[in-house]
């Protein structure tokens, strides 16, 4: 399924029109606004999102925590527009730490996935970071899974009981919509 799903990715040939899109769709949603905290991610290759969108939400007065890859959870620090090396090629905030737990003051968490289904079930890309993470934000925090158009799919995605699920999904045709346990 991830193969099949980063095939899919990777014949996406619009990166910036969806990204685009789906920050429209973020910026609208009820839990972006001045004074909000937003758990996001900086994305890498072909994933869904944009430094826009982080400085966007930064610029609209949100307060946006970006994962630190530490030990087996993520950590957190506030994105202040600058980011450092990261392992795997990935690009982190290079301030002060905050620990696994700051992601309990995020009012949403932007996820990122290959594929989310109706029941919430995200397929992520198998190391395992954000299902040991996203039980630190409170239950009430949305976890919205960040999709290109065609990874909401109808078939039910294999999961594990560790699985964390997402309550809601944004791509770019679709908007925000309410899936899994919201």
């Amino acid at each position: 399924m991830r193969r099949r799903m980063l095939a899919r990715r990777a014949a996406v040939t619009d990166l910036a029109t969806a990204a685009s899109a789906v920050r429209r769709h973020v910026l609208a949603a009820p839990w972006s606004r001045t004074g909000c905290c937003v758990a996001a991610y900086v994305p890498i290759g072909s994933e869904p999102g944009s430094l826009d969108l982080l400085d966007a939400l930064t610029v609209g007065g949100c307060r946006v925590l970006l994962p630190v890859v530490s030990t087996d959870v993520l950590d957190w620090a506030v994105y202040d527009g600058a980011l450092a090396p990261g392992p795997w090629g990935l690009r982190q905030p290079a301030g002060r730490r905050l620990g696994a737990t700051a992601l309990a003051q995020a009012d949403a968490a932007l996820v990122p996935a290959l594929a989310v289904d109706l029941q919430g079930t995200r397929l992520g890309r198998g190391a395992g970071f954000y299902d040991r993470s996203l039980p630190y934000a409170t239950p009430q925090t949305p976890l919205v899974a960040l999709l290109h158009d065609g990874e909401l799919v109808d078939e039910e995605l294999p999961s594990d009981e560790h699985d964390v699920p997402m309550t809601a999904a944004i791509t770019p045709t679709g908007g925000l919509v309410q899936i899994g346990r919201s």
